[in-house]
């Protein structure tokens, strides 16, 4: 039995990933190191919790003495731990500098201490910064406009520079926006569900015409397997769904498919250093044999559907962050 350690695996994406890969590789154990911030929860992985093939350890990727105990004997790390909420970054950024910079760090001298064969790091499509047009390539430079994804920057520059200094083994991935079941309720498409789902305000930032590319979790997920399975250590893959919306069109049609009135939108102040536009060239990927497969609007009602279904999951989860 090949062995993973996935770092950040309580979270949305990296629990999404987990369910998906034990249930279609019987070769692998998982161990999944997570501190449980108040975006971590044991439960997203409550079917998992019996498979002999899974394991949950209570941790800091920060904490260099766990991480290598974890990391040695492993055939793979993928490290999805982050602080990940821009609104939260901008209110306080030192915890986004530790975890997102200094965390990587920890778990690359890990990697390379113990000569793990492949380390797959989770970035963002936020690292690019605003796109007026086109699309942003793997080549291009980077230009973070908020704490959040200035630390996500950093920790990729960190990770290439021990792939070319030490030849770490390290790829690293940037996805376009996430949604899906099991996602925190602050980020935008849980909220809005959640929110309408008790008729309260969709609270949307200045015109609403701020645009990104969505991406169901499950197509993401066959996506970094993609990149864990062909990927070439030392590159770098965008991951995009071709799901191109402005926030505005986003909210109507989440208010459409929960059959709700507009006017339950509510127009607030725009954060500062708000990014108009993401989008990602995702044909590097392509090559190795990646296409998104789900249809956007098809996702959407299921995304709806699971929250309406799981109000005991996100309640007090919203309960908690207020």
């Amino acid at each position: 039995m090949k062995k993973i350690l996935i770092t950040g695996g309580a979270g949305f994406i990296g629990s999404n990933f987990i369910r998906y890969f034990l249930n279609n590789y019987r070769d692998y154990t998982i161990v999944n190191l997570d501190k449980l911030t108040y975006a971590g929860n044991k439960n997203n992985l409550k079917d998992c919790e019996k498979d002999p093939r899974y394991k949950f350890v209570r941790g800091d990727i920060c904490d260099k003495a766990i991480v290598e105990k974890l990391v040695l004997g492993c055939d793979a790390v993928i490290n999805f731990a982050a602080e990940s909420h821009v609104d939260r970054s901008i209110k306080d950024p030192e915890s986004f500098m530790r975890t997102n910079i200094g965390g990587v760090q920890v778990i690359l001298d890990a990697v390379k201490k113990f000569s793990i064969p492949r380390f797959i790091q989770i970035s963002t499509d936020e690292v690019y910064g605003s796109v007026k047009e086109g699309y942003s390539k793997e080549t291009d430079c980077l230009m973070p406009s908020s704490p959040y994804s200035a630390s996500k920057a950093a920790g990729d520059l960190l990770c290439h520079s021990y792939f070319v200094t030490y030849e770490t083994p390290v790829v690293i991935v940037r996805s376009s926006n996430n949604f899906g079941q099991y996602q925190f309720p602050e980020k935008v498409i849980p909220l809005f569900i959640t929110n309408a789902l008790e008729d309260k305000k969709l609270p949307l930032y200045a015109d609403g015409k701020n645009k990104r590319d969505w991406i169901y979790v499950l197509d993401n997920c066959e996506a970094i397997n993609c990149v864990f399975q062909k990927g070439k250590a030392g590159q770098i893959y965008n991951i995009g769904g071709g799901n191109e919306k402005t926030n505005l069109e986003l909210t109507q049609t989440i208010l459409k498919i929960m059959e709700k009135p507009k006017g339950l939108i509510e127009f607030v102040k725009d954060r500062p250093g708000h990014d108009k536009r993401y989008a990602v060239n995702s044909r590097k990927l392509e090559t190795l044999g990646w296409k998104p497969k789900c249809d956007f609007y098809k996702a959407l009602e299921l995304t709806v559907q699971w929250y309406k279904d799981n109000r005991t999951w996100w309640r007090p989860l919203k309960e908690r962050s207020v």
